[in-house]
């Protein structure tokens, strides 16, 4: 029995045309060829080997259960050859294959999320919930809380503020300012100011929490970028 259609193309998606084997990464499809036509390098592998001598093959699998994608794994010419000599059967045994297979897709999935975020708007609603977080967390128990108003000297109350500064807070910028570095290109000029004002401000309320500059340093949270981030967020929505 062939290899069917269906577990084609599972697997040369799952895999993302890519080389299974750990370092590997070569790909394995190439529509680029110049004047020649558009050629494939991956091998789909049999994890239990298709036949009788095989490496790893398994008497007791069915010809549609040796076909079939929970047992293949994409590799390019030079690893499906090395994981298939007999000397080395005891390195690539099935239980190695399946978590090499595993990791690897996992992996492909992870870089098409990444990928994903190639949109202002998508970087937003990433951003976003952070940012709420962060206010919440001002809100209720920052110094222009009701309970900071109403109970100025608590000292419990004031710890608490403090520990939502270096567990919530400064965090949540460090994950803010993070999207925005990975993602600066994106945003046009006039937002690129905007987006520079939070830098400021996160890098000078860090200063402030760890004592290192007075709270009069610290440059305002700047209301444009709550907007920005909203107003992005929103976008199609």
């Amino acid at each position: 029995m062939a290899i069917t259609h269906k577990s084609i193309k599972i697997l040369w998606s799952a895999s993302g045309g890519r080389c299974a084997f750990p370092g590997c990464w070569e790909r394995l499809c190439y529509h680029e060829a110049a004047d020649a036509a558009p050629f494939t390098l991956g091998e789909m592998a049999h994890i239990c080997g298709d036949k009788p001598g095989a490496s790893r093959h398994d008497a007791g699998q069915t010809d549609p259960e040796r076909d079939d994608y929970q047992n293949l794994v994409l590799l390019c010419p030079t690893h499906h050859t090395l994981i298939d000599r007999k000397e080395n059967e005891n390195v690539y045994t099935v239980d190695a294959l399946h978590e090499m297979k595993a990791e690897h897709e996992a992996r492909v999935l992870a870089r098409l999320n990444q990928e994903a975020m190639t949109s202002k708007a998508n970087i937003a609603r990433a951003i976003l919930p952070l940012l709420e977080e962060s206010r919440q967390s001002w809100e209720q128990y920052g110094p222009l809380s009701e309970l900071a108003r109403s109970q100025p000297h608590n000292e419990a109350a004031h710890e608490v503020w403090v520990s939502e500064r270096l567990s919530v807070i400064v965090p949540n910028n460090r994950k803010i300012a993070a999207e925005l570095d990975s993602h600066r290109g994106l945003f046009e000029a006039g937002e690129q100011a905007i987006i520079t004002a939070f830098l400021l401000h996160m890098r000078s309320y860090e200063k402030w929490v760890e004592d290192a500059i007075p709270y009069a340093a610290v440059k305002r949270f700047p209301a444009a970028f709550d907007d920005l981030i909203r107003g992005l967020a929103d976008d199609g929505v």
